[in-house]
């Protein structure tokens, strides 16, 4: 492994201190917008400057794609084999709104696929991580535990949501199977759910992007848990020359009627 998972944490720990800087009042919150109309703080640029800076100087020769800076031409990107792929502040309209559900994410891909992943919720204090030779772990307040998704109770089948970008096409589709509970929930956190064990099931049809969702993808794939795109096929990461994901499902230990009552759609 190019870097060591703790050294990983560190940083995504830092990237968190200082976006808590904002968020618990020290340092003003001033939003600007994108052009894709999302929002952008000073909190993103912080923690990107923090993320970047010291994977760089964990691997100078790695690549770093972030939201936060210019996105290189799919000719440049198709040649990597491996790169790190982060979202500094997942969920800022949830860190705008004050409701906790942010993260930091962090993610190692190598031919498409995440074998390192850390995603940090630090309002929480909680750390989701993973390496996909040893599984997936939860630390809170320096207790470790390791995570794996649970088999669905049909009594209890529980579905999480997007709280900021819900859309119709998810709710017809959970509508074809017997969800006995929705959750709303920000950021990355849908998957890490899934991943240990506390939900079922999180469908997006809605626009992602890619630094949206590997470092949660690879925390659940590590957990037993699997992200399938639309049309039935893995997610893979840097593909194409978009950074846009198609929709995808991810799940945890589902009966296959489930899974086939979905895909393709």
């Amino acid at each position: 492994m190019v870097a060591h998972l703790e050294q990983i944490i560190s940083i995504a720990g830092q990237a968190g201190a200082a976006i808590l800087n904002y968020y618990n009042g020290h340092r003003e919150i001033v939003a600007e917008y994108k052009e894709d109309h999302s929002p952008l703080t000073e909190a993103d640029k912080e923690a990107n400057r923090i993320i970047t800076d010291g994977l760089i100087k964990l691997a100078s020769d790695i690549p770093v794609v972030s939201e936060e800076n210019a996105l290189l031409p799919y000719s440049v990107r198709q040649n990597w084999k491996t790169y790190w792929l982060i979202d500094p502040l997942d969920g800022t309209k949830e860190f705008i709104n004050k409701n906790g559900e942010f993260t930091v994410n962090i993610a190692l891909v190598e031919n498409g696929r995440v074998v390192l992943s850390v995603v940090y919720a630090p309002a929480i204090g909680v750390f989701y991580y993973g390496d996909k030779n040893k599984g997936a772990f939860r630390r809170e307040s320096g207790i470790t535990k390791k995570i794996t998704v649970r088999k669905a109770n049909p009594d209890n089948f529980i579905a999480v949501g997007s709280r900021s970008h819900k859309d119709s096409r998810s709710a017809e589709l959970l509508n074809k199977i017997d969800v006995v509970t929705e959750k709303s929930v920000g950021s990355s956190l849908k998957f890490c759910m899934i991943a240990e064990g506390v939900a079922d099931i999180y469908i997006r049809t809605g626009k992602t992007s890619e630094w949206d969702t590997a470092a949660a993808q690879g925390i659940l794939e590590m957990a037993g848990g699997k992200v399938i795109r639309e049309d039935g096929a893995e997610l893979l990461y840097n593909q194409k020359e978009s950074i846009l994901n198609p929709g995808f499902i991810a799940l945890g230990v589902v009966p296959d009627r489930i899974e086939k009552s979905l895909l393709p759609w």
